[in-house]
Formats: structure tokens, C-alpha cells, sequence
């Protein structure tokens, strides 16, 4: 083979490769498999967990003694884990066909505890401005209203 014609065969050879490369040699190009199917948007919680999971939190508060009277931060966490399966029960009320009108005391009891959250940290039990009223005692009062009004 001479000079020129090895020349033509590497520059044949690279141009192959490079068009099976870029054509994705090897697959069919058009290829029919099925994709993964889409993930499709978490589902609400049952209106019967979300109130059971909420009373549950509020029962734990309760049980573990709640907290200091007078000292500050001695709640937060407290606040915290009664406010998330507020916001759950929420989300399971919003898909619940009850409707808004059935849930409006539930949403406005949820609104205050938000109110009291939205201060930020836990003010204590002396401060004139105690948030804890807001949230503590609306969890309470949200849970008798649930006790009152019972879920399917």
C-alpha cells in the first residue's frame, strides 16, 4: 500500500468512527423502549392519619410534660412538632370532600398556630408577647374541634 493510499484508509477509518460515535452506533437511533414513567405528585395523607398523626403530637406534648413555665426556648421544639402534622392535616383537609366550609374552624385554629410560629422562636410563658398560646393552645383547641368532629 503506498503512502498516499494509507492516508485515505486512517482518514476513512477516523471519519467511521466518528460518524458511529456521533450516530450512537450501536443503538437502534429510534429506539420504541419505554421510558420511565413520569413521577407523579406525591398524594395527601388520608384526612384520618393526618388527624391522628396531628393528635398524637398534641398527646406526646402533653405526656412529656410540656414545657418550663417561665423560661424561654424551652418550647420551640415542642412548637414545632405540634405545627408539622398541623401542616399535614391541612394538606389532607385541602383534598378532604368534606370541603372548606366543613374545615374553615380546623384552617382558622391552623392560621393562628402559623401566626404563633411565624414570631420565630419560643417567647416563654411570661413574655407579653408569648407565642405559645398561639400555637400550644390552638393544637389543643384543634384537637378537641377533630375529637368533635370525626373523620372517615
Amino acid at each position: 500500500m503506498g503512502r498516499h493510499a494509507w492516508g485515505k484508509t486512517v482518514g476513512g477509518l477516523v471519519l467511521a468512527v466518528s460518524v458511529a460515535a456521533v450516530s450512537g452506533c450501536g443503538s437502534d437511533g429510534g429506539s420504541t423502549a419505554e421510558k420511565p414513567a413520569a413521577t407523579s405528585a406525591p398524594t395527601a395523607p388520608s384526612v384520618k392519619d393526618a388527624a391522628a398523626t396531628f393528635k398524637a403530637a398534641v398527646t406526646k406534648f402533653d405526656t412529656d410534660g410540656g414545657c418550663l413555665e417561665a423560661a424561654p426556648d424551652t418550647c420551640w421544639d415542642q412548637m414545632q412538632a405540634v405545627m408539622e402534622p398541623a401542616r399535614e392535616l391541612r394538606t389532607a383537609a385541602n383534598a378532604d370532600k368534606a370541603g372548606p366550609a366543613f374545615w374553615s374552624e380546623a384552617y382558622a385554629l391552623i392560621d393562628t398556630m402559623e401566626k404563633g410560629i411565624g414570631v420565630g422562636k419560643d417567647l416563654g410563658a411570661t413574655s407579653p408577647t408569648t407565642n405559645r398560646p398561639d400555637v400550644l393552645g390552638s393544637a389543643h383547641k384543634l384537637a378537641d374541634w377533630l375529637d368533635a368532629h370525626p373523620t372517615s
